[in-house]
Parts: C-alpha cells; structure tokens; sequence
C-alpha cells in the first residue's frame, strides 16, 4: 500500500485504536478498585449474611489477586462479555440490548437537532459577521452549551409539560404504546415503523420531542462555534477571492465554497462530541425517566453496584472509540490530505 492511500490509513487507525481501548479499560478497571469498600458489600451489603456475601464475592471472582481479575476482565470484554450486576444478577450485556435502543434513539434524534439548528445558525453567524444575527446567535449558542441539561430538561418540563400541556413528562411512550408494538430489533421507534403502526410512532414521537431537543441544545453551541469559525477562514480563503473575481454571486460563494470547505474540520470534531453527547444522553434520561442505558447507570450508580456501573460504562467508552474510527476514515474520505 503506497503511503497516502486509504487502505493504508484505515490499517495505521485500526493500530492504534487496540492501544487507545486497552487504556480505556486499564482506567476503568482500576478506577472502580481503588474505590474505598468492597463492591459486593456495597451494593448487598445489608441483605446478606456474611457466608453469602462470601459466596457471591467468590462467584464473582473477586476474592481472587487484583491482577487475576484484571486478565479476566480483559478476556470477558474481548469476547463481549461486561459481567453480571450485583443488586440484581441480571448479565449487562442484556442490559444494553434491553435498553440500548431507547438511548440510541434518544441520541441520533438529539444529534439531528443539533445538526439541523447549530450548522445552519453557524453559517449565518460566519457570514454575517460582527452583525445583531451574529451576536445574537453567539449568546444563544453560549447559553445553550453552558447552560446544564438537567437544567433545561426541567424547565422544558415545568413550560411545556406542565403549563401548556404540549407534551409528556416523562417514559419512551404511553404503557399501551410499548405493550402493543411487536419486539423486533428492541428499538420501539423502529419496531413501531416496521409494523405499521402509525398511532405508535406519533406517541413515540411526541414523548421524544422534549428529550431529543433538551439534548440537542447542549450540543448546538459546539456545532454554532465551529461552523462559524470555519466559515470565518473559509470566506478568506484565496479560492473564494478567486470565485468573487470571476463574477460568482456571494450567495452561491457561501454555499458552494466556503460552506462545503468548512465542514471538513467540523467533521473531524464531530467524532469528538459523542462523548459530549453520552455524557448529556445519560443527564436528559434521568430527567425525563427515559428507559435507556443513561436512567440504568444512574440507578446503579445509587445502588452503589460497581460492576454494573464498570460494564455499562466500559461500554460507553468502546463506543466512543469506534464511533471516533469511523469519523476518522469518513474525513478521509472528504480530504484526502488526512491520509498523509
């Protein structure tokens, strides 16, 4: 493979992916251990004898050497095994296929949002520079990423639940909705569409508005900054003097050049927000009771079960690394000067 080419950069990113993974486990595996207490009394500690917590230490394997649990907790990650929770012995995996549908829902639908409101508002605020559109954007864009998302998800709640009335509390849909759609890939949006139920679909759809937009808003204000910093340098660019100088209408010169050149970066930062975007899926779960992974962890985390805590978010981890792969070989594919 000649240097440059894209098979070549796919292999070099795939390389270094197996160490960026082993870090990430090594820290999660560690951080959990030298937390002060025994995870099994922790979490049970109350409801069993001192011979059943014995037993359920030895069944979990950890009464054997820290270093021993360690390469068997590599191994089980290898073989996408992320162990069993203590307060309720159900295996993590089923957890994420239980309830990872109705976060990846939650979290495409919020990217979308963001998507469709931050990169057009940051285009405009690019090329009208310094202008009342312009400040006015950036303060929106300011308060929507420093504002906190619990925050917003309560007062979203509190107007538009609870005075006005537009949309629900609270749950993924109505308790008839989830008992009548057929389960088939576990995502209820999906298994709604593909069984035709259109009543479903609009129930699920009306309980996602609140959340998807709660979350969406937290990552506007990255998309709005960058897409207008972007467009910034793109608009002065030598390319875009040379369209202006040939005639080409202003308009067509935003959207045909600088424009496109300036969503080459904000591609390669995008990988970068899914941990922003996890991070806020699990907040706006908890807030607006969603039954995804987010709500899950947080129950675990009260239940101060750390193996549960330690597999879901190992996950979350692996995820985000995958996910930044992926973007990777996607912006070399739109610049191939990555590659080099």
């Amino acid at each position: 493979m000649s240097p440059g080419s894209l098979p070549r950069y796919i292999v070099q990113r795939l390389l270094l992916i197996v160490p960026m993974i082993w870090v990430i486990l090594t820290l999660v595996f560690l951080v959990l251990r030298v937390a002060p207490g025994d995870p099994v009394t922790a979490a049970v500690g109350d409801r069993l004898s001192a011979e059943a917590l014995a037993e359920r230490r030895a069944a979990l394997g950890l009464d054997r050497p820290l270093l021993q649990q360690y390469l068997e907790y590599l191994g089980n990650v290898a073989r996408l095994d992320f162990g069993q929770t203590i307060s309720d012995n159900i295996p993590i995996i089923d957890i994420v296929r239980d309830n990872g549908g109705a976060t990846l829902t939650l979290a495409l639908a919020g990217l979308l949002f963001a998507l469709l409101v931050g990169v057009p508002l940051g285009a405009v605020a690019g090329r009208r520079r310094d202008s009342i559109s312009d400040v006015v954007i950036r303060l929106f864009g300011v308060i929507t990423y420093a504002a906190p998302v619990f925050f917003v998800g309560l007062l979203a709640k509190l107007f538009f639940s609870v005075q006005l009335g537009w949309f629900p509390t609270s749950d993924i849909a109505t308790p008839i909705t989830k008992f009548q759609v057929e389960t088939r890939t576990r995502i209820l949006l999906l298994d709604a569409a593909l069984g035709g139920d259109t009543d479903a679909v609009i129930d699920i759809l009306h309980h996602l508005v609140l959340p998807a937009v709660t979350l969406g808003l937290l990552l506007c204000g990255v998309f709005i900054r960058l897409v207008r910093v972007n467009m910034l340098q793109s608009l002065k660019a030598d390319y875009v003097e040379a369209a202006r100088a040939r005639g080409i209408t202003e308009r067509r010169v935003t959207s045909a050049y600088a424009f496109r050149n300036a969503l080459v970066p904000f591609v390669t930062v995008l990988g970068l927000q899914i941990a922003l975007l996890l991070a806020g899926a699990v907040l706006t779960e908890s807030t607006f009771n969603w039954p995804g992974l987010g709500t899950r962890l947080i129950d675990y985390i009260t239940a101060r079960d750390y193996i549960a805590v330690q597999g879901i978010v190992t996950l979350f981890a692996v995820v985000v690394v995958l996910i930044s792969l992926l973007v990777d070989v996607v912006n070399a594919l739109i610049d191939p000067r990555i590659r080099y």
